[in-house]
């Protein structure tokens, strides 16, 4: 996700230094006036804002702290903005090692998928300080279309966790349902048609629901990266004495996706545990 995104800034006219683990996926940034950077470090050196999007917490980490990491090379007065999603307890004590530097660090994980990073249609939700936020605010316009400035650091990764726990469980409800329609015969398309623009709606049985009656498990968002978020959802419920009973069910059945194969398919591939479940295959 991170590619189309630096290619919106790239796109209006910013100055672009760039970084990646696989150099080739730089090469659509790189063959329109970005420059690589052999490091995270010399990709920070001089910049103004320092923008990351990795996986998880362990490779925010290594970007940020270790040898030629970020923190190294950033200059006072500089703003990085991470855009994984991340433990919110993590992102506060990274915030903090920069601050000590003079440098402000801004949680801003997002949400739409491939498609949203690559419309610029993205939500962000971003923690930290405000006055880093409004700085950087028009830049992530480039990118997202709903930007939301939740509070103090952590705040954007937690509201992302909460994010991740209504689309997971709703995603688990679509697949409950519609294994219930199909062991009682019903049309599942005609089913979906009928219930998407009512009370049942939702974005899940919209665009998911088709691609889980055909079997398409292509992945718009795969179960092993949601499987990530919800190892972070659920560490944080620990840390917080919350309950989360069906977040803890939905990441079991995840789990079991994961076993039968599908931890690099889209999150519907759920579907298909729940079909088991109910002997359908």
């Amino acid at each position: 996700m991170g590619q189309p995104m630096a290619g919106h800034l790239l796109a209006a006219g910013y100055v672009l230094k760039v970084h990646t683990r696989t150099k080739s996926k730089a090469k659509p940034l790189t063959s329109k006036g970005a420059t690589w950077a052999a490091t995270p470090g010399e990709a920070a050196n001089g910049a103004d804002v320092i923008f990351l999007c990795v996986p998880d917490t362990p490779d925010v980490e290594k970007v940020l702290l270790a040898r030629d990491g970020v923190l190294e090379s950033v200059k006072k007065g500089a703003i990085v903005v991470d855009h994984s999603t991340i433990s919110p307890s993590a992102t506060r004590g990274f915030a903090t090692q920069f601050g000590k530097k003079g440098v402000k660090l801004l949680d801003a994980p997002i949400s739409g998928g491939d498609v949203g990073a690559r419309n610029g249609t993205l939500s962000i939700m971003v923690g930290g300080d405000e006055g880093a936020f409004k700085h950087v605010e028009p830049l992530l316009r480039h990118m997202g279309t709903t930007i939301t400035y939740c509070g103090g650091s952590g705040t954007g990764q937690l509201t992302k966790l909460v994010n991740q726990i209504l689309v997971s469980i709703t995603n688990m409800a679509v697949c409950e349902a519609l294994t219930f329609g199909k062991r009682n015969g019903l049309d599942l398309e005609r089913t979906i048609a009928a219930l998407a623009a009512g009370a049942a709606g939702s974005w899940q049985l919209a665009n998911l629901g088709p691609r889980m009656i055909k079997h398409d498990w292509k992945p718009g968002f795969t179960i092993d990266l949601q499987q990530k978020d919800l190892n972070i959802v659920l560490q944080t419920a620990e840390e917080s004495n919350t309950s989360l009973p069906a977040a803890s069910l939905v990441h079991q059945l995840f789990t079991a996706a994961q076993a039968a194969g599908h931890g690099k398919d889209g999150t519907q591939a759920l579907f298909y545990v729940l079909e088991k479940l109910a002997s359908l295959h």
